[in-house]
């Protein structure tokens, strides 16, 4: 299981990467549909990591081990109403 270090590790490289697909876009490097294309993968990627954080920080507050926090499928982490 990842540690939170890991998973907050994660989520700067998804931003880095979405700031370099920005870059890439308007330098001509790429489409806006490519663009398009894996925003939308690194936002669900995005939703999942911020999920399991937010679970593992839920558990550890309620005596219960962060290890047994699992990555959720984007069907779930995207329809979560809250």
């Amino acid at each position: 299981m990842a540690e939170d270090s890991d998973i907050q590790g994660r989520i700067s490289s998804l931003i880095d990467e979405e700031h370099r697909l920005r870059a890439s876009l308007q330098a001509g490097e790429i489409t806006a549909d490519d663009e398009h294309a894996r925003l939308k993968d690194i936002e669900v990627e995005l939703d999942q990591c911020w999920d399991l954080l937010r679970q593992r920080r839920a558990k550890r507050e309620y005596g219960e081990s962060a290890d047994d926090a699992a990555v959720r499928d984007p069907g779930t982490v995207e329809t979560y109403l809250g």
